[in-house]
């Protein structure tokens, strides 16, 4: 079954659809609901793109509020890199582009407007993990991090939440380049566009760079952000625009 979109007193969410442990919440806020307005509108969770900051406190406290989360999310300063902290150990505003923890009541989330979130879990619910996947990210090896510091030995399973679509994602030379010098089967994930222009595929290239790290049970990647301008935020689309949150956390 495709994931679903659920809505209470008008805030909207997408609710994975993957058979993640039964103590395991995971959720991709939409753009309706909140209190933002104009090119911001109306629930943008970000607070470094231009809204006002009211509007950004109250956004994220409706957030909390109506998907009864068991603590404020772990914010973090996303800067395309690599770094990957414990969620339960670091402060907000940390510099990093994923978080993991095996502590429940503990929330991992990252924001997104045309980059790839990506969800991680064990199948025995002991640890959760959110990365934020952009190109860069993605290339520079993100994944990889991430997968590493949730430890050895785990069977996990991915979810890829709304991301720019691979019909709208037009990158040049150097971006295909940079994935192909670090593992040839990127090629697949790139198809031509006009002269010196790729149409590149956020979800392939994250899917290969899971089955290179043993994890085959893959859902999501059904969203294009840009196509659907009623339910996402989009960088590419708008240049200035919201963010949305995209969490996951254990309740035991």
């Amino acid at each position: 079954m495709p994931d679903s979109i659920d809505e209470v007193d008008g805030l909207c969410w997408i609710t994975p659809d993957w058979p993640a442990p039964t103590n395991i919440r995971a959720a991709s806020s939409l753009r309706c609901g909140g209190r933002s307005v104009g090119k911001f509108g109306a629930l943008n969770l970000g607070d470094h793109v231009g809204d006002e900051a009211a509007s950004v406190v109250a956004n994220r406290a409706q957030l909390q509020h109506t998907l009864a989360l068991p603590s404020t999310p772990l914010w973090l300063r996303q800067v395309h890199g690599t770094h990957t902290i414990d969620a339960a150990n670091s402060a907000a505003g940390t510099e990093a582009d994923a978080s993991f923890t095996i502590r429940p009541g503990v929330v991992s989330a990252v924001l997104t407007a045309d980059c790839l979130p990506l969800l991680l879990c064990d199948k025995t619910g002991t640890a959760v993990a959110a990365v934020h996947a952009g190109w860069r990210g993605l290339a520079a090896g993100i994944i990889e991090s991430t997968i590493a510091a949730m430890g050895e030995g785990r069977e996990l399973m991915a979810w890829l939440g709304p991301a720019i679509g691979a019909q709208c994602f037009e990158v040049g030379v150097e971006v295909r380049a940079a994935f192909v010098a670090r593992d040839a089967a990127a090629k697949e994930a790139f198809l031509p566009a006009r002269a010196g222009h790729w149409y590149a595929d956020l979800y392939r290239l994250a899917e290969i760079k899971l089955e290179k790290q043993g994890v085959r049970d893959v859902y999501g990647g059904e969203w294009c952000t840009v196509s659907r301008p009623e339910h996402f935020y989009s960088y590419r689309r708008d240049g200035v625009t919201g963010r949305m949150a995209t969490l996951i956390w254990r309740v035991t």
